[in-house]
């Protein structure tokens, strides 16, 4: 006689000292959702099996799973109606849902400034309650964060590219004569 809980989908979801459950794929802890955002990220018929459980947002970038269950059910990044940005490599990469930013954005303006002011502008908009992060964004949070550290890796890879030039600028070719 076979048991129905031979399978892995009847274990226990593995959780951490502080009572969170961690993704069934990679293990870390992603960030609880809310029943919007999970029906307005998926496409049609993909939010139901979830709206039963508590579920997060796994965050993991390598990670195909973009929320699961405590009871370990997952729904892949595939299932999105959007771009999950911080599951995307190739532009455009979304940033900002609300307002439309992507890290392209970011990169143009730093590369053409020096600096952005996406955050700035976010924050204008926030300020207003122009904003619908909890159900426009995947994580269900605000952008800014992630925002800013575009800005950042945007600042360090022109530091780091102007870095290169001046090496580049100083070494003088070397002529071999007879």
């Amino acid at each position: 006689m076979s048991s129905c809980c031979s399978s892995e989908s009847c274990e226990l979801p593995e959780t951490r000292a502080g009572g969170e459950t961690a993704c069934p794929r990679c293990g870390e802890v992603g960030r609880v959702v809310a029943d919007e955002t999970i029906q307005a990220i998926l496409k049609p018929g993909h939010a139901d099996g979830l709206l039963a459980v508590e579920r997060r947002f796994c965050r993991t970038p390598s990670c195909a799973v973009l929320y699961y269950g405590a009871d370990r059910r997952v729904v892949e990044k595939s299932a999105a109606s959007v771009r999950v940005g911080v599951k995307e490599i190739d532009d455009p990469v979304p940033l900002c849902y609300c307002f439309g930013f992507t890290r392209a954005d970011v990169r143009r303006q730093v590369a053409e400034r020096g600096d952005s002011d996406i955050p700035a502008r976010i924050t204008t908009e926030v300020r207003a309650g122009r904003c619908s992060c909890e159900v426009k964004n995947p994580s269900g949070t605000c952008c800014l964060g992630d925002v800013n550290k575009a800005v950042k890796e945007a600042k360090e890879a022109l530091s780091r590219a102007h870095a290169g030039e001046g090496r580049a600028g100083s070494l003088r070719p070397v002529t071999v004569e007879d």
